[in-house]
Order: C-alpha cells, then sequence, then structure tokens
C-alpha cells in the first residue's frame, strides 16, 4: 500500500477520533488538520487553503447573513409568535403545529438555529398547558433534522456535498432537486412522531412533587462555610444537607485539598466550600442559612432585592455563543455582562469542578442573577436564551418586509439559474447590510464562526482523500468485499455508514468523509455517482439515534432526557426515513443513469 494512503488513512482516524471526545473545539481540530496535512505533503498549501475561498463558503456567508437580518428585524420572532397563536391549548395541536412550523422554518435555515428560535418559546407553551417539557421538545428537534432535505439551503451540509459533486464533473444540487424526497420525508416523519414517537417519549414529571421546569431541573452549586457558622464542627451527616435541603455534596474543597464524593463523616471547617448538586429552590434555601454563602465571583443579594432591580433567571446557552468553550471566570462573566452565576445544569450531568472554571457547553442552563436590561441585552446579542417564559408578542420592525423580500428574491434568482446561487446569496447579504437590515457589526456579531471554518478545513480532507488514493483504494476493498452486488446494497451500506459517522463526527465532516469513497465505488462499478452522492446527503441529515447533533443537545437538558431516550425514538425514525430515502433515489436518480 502506498505510504501517502497509509498515512491518511491514519489521519481520517485520528480525526474522527478527536471529534469524537472533543478534547478540543471541533474548528481548532479542523485548523489543525489543514496544517498537518500540508505539513505532511499530503496537500499543497494551495489545495488545502483552497476550501476557505470556495464557493460553498462564499454560499454560506451570505446565507448566514441573511439568517441574521432575518432575526434582527423580527422576522424569526414574530414566527415564534405565529406558533403560540397557531397552537392554541389542544396538547394534539400544539404538537402538530410546534413540528409544521418547525418544518416550515427550518428549511429555509439550519435545524440548530430553528430549534434555538423556538426552544424557550415550546418551554413556554409546555407550562402554560402544564405538559411535560420532555414530550415537546424531542419532537421539535428532530422536525427540524426533518426539514433538511427540503431545499438546498435547509442544512448546511447540503451545501457542501453540491461543492463537493462538482469536482466530479457532477452537476451541482439545484435549490428545490431534493424537494421530491424531501417533503415526503418531513411529511412521515411528522406522521411518525405524532403516532408512534411521542408515546415512546417519557414524561419526565412523573416521578416529580413540582411540575414547574424552574424547580424540577437539578442544578450545580457551591457554599461557603463562614466562620461561626452552625455547620463548623459538625460532620456532613450531621449537617442534615441531604434530609433538610435535599442536597448531594458532590466535593468538599478545603484549601488545598480536594474530598471527591467525601465520606458522610468528613467533619467540617470554617473556609470549607462545598459542591453541591440539587434543585433550585433547595440551593437558594442556603442563603437564608447563618453562616453559609453562595460562592459565584461576587458575594450575592437577596433575590427579593428589589431596590438594586435584581432578579433570578435561567438562561441555556445558544450555538454560537462566545461563552461555549470558556469558564465564567475566564469570560469575566460577571464584569462583562453584569450578571452572577449562581449555578449550572448540564444535560443532565453533573461537572465536578469550581463553578468559575466549568468550561461552558452548547445547551448548559444557567442560573444567573442580575438586572433584567442585562439579560436583554445578551438575548439580543444571541449569547444566550431565557428558558421557560414566552415573550409578549412583539411586532418586526419596519425594514422586516424588506429582509424577508431579498432573502426571498436571493432564493428565486439562484433557483432559476438567473445567477450562480452563490452569486445570489452574496447578493442578498449586501442588500441586507446596505439596506440596514443589518449592521455589519451585528452580522459579525451573529455569524457561525465555526462553522464556517470546521466546514473550510474539512474540504481539505476531502481533497485529500481524493488526490491521497485513499478513495480509490477504500472503494476497491468494497468492490472486492461486496462484489457486483445490487445497487440498493451498496446504496445502504454507504447510507448506514454515513450515519454512523455523523454520531461522533459534524454532518458536514462524515459527509466530506464518505462522499468521495461512494463516487469513486460507482465509478469502478459503472454506476451513477450522483445517486450515491445524494444518498450520502440524505444520510448526513439524519442524525437522530444519539443527543449529539447540536439541534438535539439543545433540547437534551431542558427536556431531561436519558440518551437512551434518542436510540429508542430515533432508531425507528432512522429506518422510515432510509426507507423512503432508498426508494426514493432509486427512482429519482437512477443508479444506470448517465
Amino acid at each position: 500500500m502506498d505510504p501517502q494512503i497509509i498515512l491518511l488513512l491514519i489521519t481520517m482516524a485520528a480525526t474522527i477520533f478527536l471529534f469524537s471526545v472533543e478534547w478540543f473545539p471541533v474548528e481548532v481540530t479542523g485548523l489543525g488538520l489543514v496544517v498537518f496535512l500540508v505539513l505532511t505533503g499530503l496537500l499543497t498549501p494551495e489545495e488545502a487553503f483552497a476550501g476557505f475561498g470556495s464557493e460553498v463558503v462564499i454560499l454560506m456567508l451570505g446565507l448566514l447573513i441573511m439568517a441574521a437580518a432575518l432575526e434582527h428585524t423580527g422576522v424569526t420572532e414574530y414566527t415564534g409568535q405565529f406558533l403560540v397563536r397557531l397552537a392554541g391549548t389542544k396538547p394534539n395541536r400544539v404538537l402538530l403545529a410546534v413540528m409544521g412550523v418547525t418544518v416550515a422554518v427550518s428549511s429555509l435555515m439550519s435545524n440548530t438555529a430553528a430549534t434555538a428560535l423556538f426552544l424557550p418559546i415550546v418551554l413556554g407553551l409546555s407550562r402554560k398547558l402544564q405538559l411535560s417539557p420532555s414530550k415537546l421538545l424531542m419532537p421539535l428537534a428532530f422536525a427540524s433534522i426533518l426539514a433538511s432535505s427540503i431545499t438546498l439551503i435547509g442544512t448546511s451540509t447540503n451545501i457542501v456535498v453540491s461543492g463537493l459533486m462538482q469536482r466530479y464533473g457532477m452537476q451541482p444540487i439545484s435549490m428545490f432537486e431534493l424537494t421530491p424526497v424531501g417533503i415526503p420525508i418531513a411529511l412521515v416523519g411528522i406522521a411518525y412522531m405524532f403516532l408512534v414517537g411521542r408515546h415512546l417519549i417519557p414524561d419526565r414529571r412523573e416521578d416529580e412533587e413540582d411540575d414547574t421546569l424552574l424547580t424540577a431541573r437539578l442544578y450545580l452549586s457551591e457554599l461557603h462555610i463562614l466562620p461561626g457558622s452552625s455547620f463548623v464542627g459538625k460532620t456532613l451527616a450531621e449537617t442534615a444537607l441531604g434530609r433538610d435541603y435535599d442536597l448531594t455534596v458532590l466535593r468538599v474543597e478545603r484549601d488545598s485539598q480536594r474530598f471527591h464524593l467525601p465520606d458522610a463523616n468528613l467533619r467540617l471547617r470554617a473556609g470549607d466550600e462545598l459542591l453541591v448538586k440539587g434543585a433550585r429552590e433547595n440551593i437558594l434555601r442556603m442563603k437564608q442559612v447563618p453562616g453559609i454563602e453562595l460562592v459565584p465571583e461576587l458575594a450575592l443579594q437577596n433575590e427579593a432585592n428589589a431596590e438594586n432591580g435584581l432578579s433570578l433567571h435561567e438562561v441555556i446557552l445558544l450555538p454560537g455563543s462566545p461563552l461555549i468553550g470558556r469558564t465564567p471566570r475566564g469570560s469575566l462573566f460577571r464584569q462583562r455582562y453584569g450578571l452572577q452565576v449562581l449555578a449550572l445544569s448540564r444535560h443532565g450531568g453533573t461537572v465536578i469542578q469550581r463553578l468559575s472554571e466549568a468550561r461552558l457547553h452548547m445547551g448548559d442552563i444557567l442560573l444567573v442573577q442580575g438586572e433584567r436590561s442585562h439579560i436583554n441585552t445578551l438575548e439580543q446579542q444571541g449569547v444566550i436564551s431565557v428558558v421557560g417564559t414566552v415573550d409578549e408578542p412583539t411586532t418586526p420592525n419596519g425594514r422586516a418586509a424588506l429582509a424577508m423580500a431579498i432573502f426571498g428574491g436571493a432564493i428565486i434568482v439562484g433557483a432559476l439559474n438567473i445567477l450562480p446561487l452563490s452569486v445570489a446569496m452574496l447578493l442578498g447579504a449586501v442588500l441586507v447590510l446596505v439596506t440596514r437590515c443589518i449592521t455589519p457589526e451585528e452580522a459579525y456579531r451573529s455569524m457561525q464562526w465555526r462553522v464556517i471554518i470546521l466546514i473550510a478545513s474539512m474540504l481539505g480532507l476531502g481533497t485529500a482523500i481524493e488526490t491521497s488514493g485513499a478513495a480509490q483504494f477504500i472503494a476497491s476493498l468494497v468492490v472486492d468485499i461486496l462484489g457486483t452486488t445490487s445497487p440498493f446494497w451498496l446504496l445502504t451500506a454507504f447510507f448506514m455508514l454515513t450515519v454512523v459517522l455523523t454520531q461522533p463526527m459534524s454532518n458536514q465532516s462524515a459527509a466530506v468523509v464518505v462522499l468521495p469513497i461512494a463516487v469513486q465505488t460507482a465509478l469502478q462499478l459503472g454506476l451513477n455517482p450522483r445517486s450515491f452522492a445524494i444518498m450520502i446527503a440524505l444520510a448526513a441529515s439524519t442524525s437522530f439515534v444519539t443527543p449529539l447533533e447540536p439541534a438535539c443537545l439543545l433540547v437534551y437538558g431542558p427536556g431531561r432526557y436519558r440518551f437512551f431516550d434518542f436510540v429508542k425514538v430515533g432508531s425507528l425514525l432512522t429506518l422510515v426515513v432510509y426507507a423512503i430515502a432508498i426508494g426514493a433515489v432509486l427512482t429519482l436518480w437512477p443508479v444506470y443513469g448517465a
């Protein structure tokens, strides 16, 4: 075997591993991959960096700027309020309205953005109607993913696959080429969730005394033992933190010592800091205990202290938030945002470290104290979203109609091939900036730079897989193993391989890895490579089996789900999507066609 192929295969395996364990942010792994490919000679600098100036990245840039303009002018918020009015009060109607409106919106924007948009609205609806959030949030996330194949711009994965197809002499995917298969997938997926899926989703309120979302969620917080506290000299068992306050002590820190999962007989001293887990109301009760202080980065004041205008808020970290990957201390959270972090809840799990030193993840829910005006500012900047409230209906600003017209016009111009789609999207971006639908500063703040960097970096890996001969080598292995078996089974194998890889990797990265191999396999067998490329695009958007998809991560904590909940509901939905996809591809993109 050629040494370059061996090196490339090792690089691919290492990349998949790093994406899986997330020791580094995915965009950092992507940039490191580009540098490694150049240093090892697998790619020239020109080949490695070509992705950053590719048509795919330009298209994504224009699309994200226009999407930010729609949000800034109030169009997306108004859409959310429309959902509230449409849903009514009947649970079945609410479920259908949530999924239907989400599919419509997500077909024209990323599924993660659509989920983030509707998350606080759906949480408010669930509380208002006394429904378990778990019954609505998974259908919300799944509906946003189901819409990915309705249009080319429904997900960035379609755009990446379309760009890669041009390398093999194929025409790019047109705006509505996937619609004939995308609409059936969305409709059947909604029907599955309504008739079957919702019955497989557990109601997490069964063992809870309080139905309100705010008190049921478990948080992580820190308690400081002051001199003179009644806790000084007592063992943990004697403090009755578990019996009287329903708090679990996860760690005791004393000077340079740390006692993880401390023994009940550990005797407390003044200055000890206790990491505890419990419900919001129980943690806040500790503020009233003499000699005990909650430990954020600043001494707290009573939540009812009206003269300072302070109040408590539960907020969720949205995709693209500058807080993701940083600690409250490292991001200067209190100084920069005027808020204090009291507690942290993460995907139903536990974080065993100081709150100020805990690295924040997308979907983390923070209990913060501060002025509502500061919260409003962070919401407008897309840093956070308040959980569990439905805002008063708002009216889009005066440029909302203009932003919608520009967005719709760019799609029509690109779909009719009046201009190349990338040019149409970039033109639309320029127009929303020129007409002040959004300022450049606001557009830059809302830009999902990590997505753009990841896509540009992974395009380099796609080039290396092809130029090194690795794609042809693996394709030959596939042909040798499967022989001249039916195209049905070849398409099935590549579909399942892509679905498996989307769990540890991003959807775009999985498509970049599998597509060159699938295309080479098709070419060696004399089959239509477009059939395989379309199948890869559909498979890369089928991310229901685990909560590792960003849209699913957003709802994982607020819905109080368990990992197996997604396996149980998503596995059958994956088979449903596969059945539609294989039938549609074999019919609409014949494998023996040109």
